[in-house]
């Protein structure tokens, strides 16, 4: 009986789910904008297509290039990002002089 009330209780939720309308949400606009320094349209270019200029504003303090190069690697590797090798070196070297 128990497996009969659970496998109904399942049924009722994949037909509940089937009839789920999508979520959609509208984003607030950008406000934050990047610092002024050579070749930060490269930065703007790449990092902005994906995550707010907050995001890089909130780092840790204490950053220097080794963190910005682990930063821009880790965007690469870990999620994806379609940034070029030389790309990625030139927005390591704008944030470690900006930021």
């Amino acid at each position: 009986m128990r497996i009969i009330l659970r496998s109904l209780a399942i049924l009722a939720l994949l037909a509940e789910a089937s009839h789920a309308k999508p979520l959609t949400y509208e984003l607030p606009a950008e406000t934050a904008t990047l610092r002024p320094g050579p070749d930060m349209e490269t930065a703007q270019n790449n990092c902005t297509s994906c995550h707010s200029v907050d995001y890089i504003d909130t780092q840790p303090r204490r950053r220097g290039k080794e963190f910005w190069e682990a930063e821009v690697k880790k965007m690469i590797k870990s999620y994806h990002a379609p940034i070029s090798d030389a790309d990625a070196k030139t927005i390591a070297d704008y944030l470690a002089t900006t930021y």
